[in-house]
């Protein structure tokens, strides 16, 4: 194979810059030529300019949006790989019918969990507002919020969901949890309390959201919801923004309605630089990192990898759909 037939590969989403270091890519050296663009997502006309020459694009779930409009406009596009096994920012009806093959990797399982507990902890202690008084020369400025003998919310009781369970109960709190397929029997497996929607957010002391991003999902911690919870309580999410009403939830933290809430996702990302959420002094607010961890994206990179070499060979691993 010459130098002009190499397959060009474009990875994606790699705002930090690190993806060209967390694997060895000239494993792939044989067959395809890498390239690694930084930039945001940008309008799809700015997309195409970038991605029209490529034949196989990796990117990270739910960056950049690969809907019809883009992908009809990459011709030359053959593999899409993604992060994980899921990417709701990827229109899979339209590339099966343009032919190109979406191929995903595993994830390592703890990542998100463990950010949600730094998160809950952050927030209700007030952790950052604390270290920086230090760092300006000052000292204790607040009471912190105790966790023991509270009550955590799950929003979802799954893979992540079950995990902040087991957390939540090692520091001895009460846990419940609701989601629309949820079942007493399924929740007390796990040691947890299934409750009604309307009881989840009334009882909570932190409520936390661990919900897949469907069409059923979005918007469902609306603002009626929002309103069911407690002035002293706390929300998390580490899930995905439209999940939460984010207008409806700005309104609540303006208000003071709430004690506070810890995110780590939104709509749009990256968050625009004069939203609400990067200046209220009530919102613990991180850029998405809950699964920007070293094993998370040796996994994701390392795969991707193996998900090109074996579609090369023609026995494409790890296939959606």
């Amino acid at each position: 194979m010459t130098e002009h037939s190499l397959l060009r590969i474009a990875v994606l989403d790699d705002w930090q810059s690190v993806a060209s270091d967390v694997v060895d890519w000239t494993v792939l050296d044989s067959i395809a030529d890498v390239s690694f663009l930084h930039e945001f997502p940008a309008d799809t006309a700015t997309m195409v300019s970038r991605l029209e020459s490529f034949e196989i694009i990796c990117v990270m779930r739910e960056r950049t949006q690969f809907n019809d409009a883009l992908l009809s406009q990459l011709p030359r596009l053959k593999l899409l790989v993604t992060g994980g096994m899921r990417n709701a920012a990827i229109d899979l009806p339209a590339a099966a019918r343009l032919g190109i093959q979406v191929c995903g990797t595993e994830s390592y399982k703890n990542a998100a969990p463990e950010v949600t507990w730094a998160l809950i902890m952050g927030i209700t202690r007030n952790l950052v507002g604390e270290a920086n008084s230090l760092r300006d020369g000052g000292w204790q400025i607040g009471l912190g919020s105790d966790l023991y003998g509270k009550t955590l919310g799950i929003l979802g009781l799954g893979s992540i969901g079950k995990w902040v369970a087991k957390y939540a109960q090692a520091f001895g709190m009460r846990v419940i949890a609701w989601s629309e397929n949820l079942t007493t029997e399924r929740a007390a497996e796990v040691g947890v309390t299934y409750v009604t929607k309307r009881e989840l957010f009334e009882q909570s002391d932190v409520l936390s959201v661990h919900l897949v991003l469907s069409d059923r999902s979005r918007g469902i911690v609306d603002a009626q919801a929002l309103g069911w919870m407690k002035p002293t309580a706390y929300l998390i999410n580490t899930a995905r923004g439209p999940i939460i009403d984010e207008a409806a939830l700005i309104s609540l933290m303006q208000r003071g309605a709430i004690a506070g809430a810890a995110l780590d996702v939104y709509e749009p990302e990256p968050l625009p630089a004069d939203h609400p959420f990067r200046t209220l002094n009530n919102v613990l607010a991180t850029p998405h990192i809950g699964y920007v961890t070293e094993n998370n994206y040796q996994m994701f990179f390392s795969q991707m990898i193996e998900d090109i070499q074996a579609w090369h060979a023609g026995k494409p691993i790890r296939v959606f759909g």
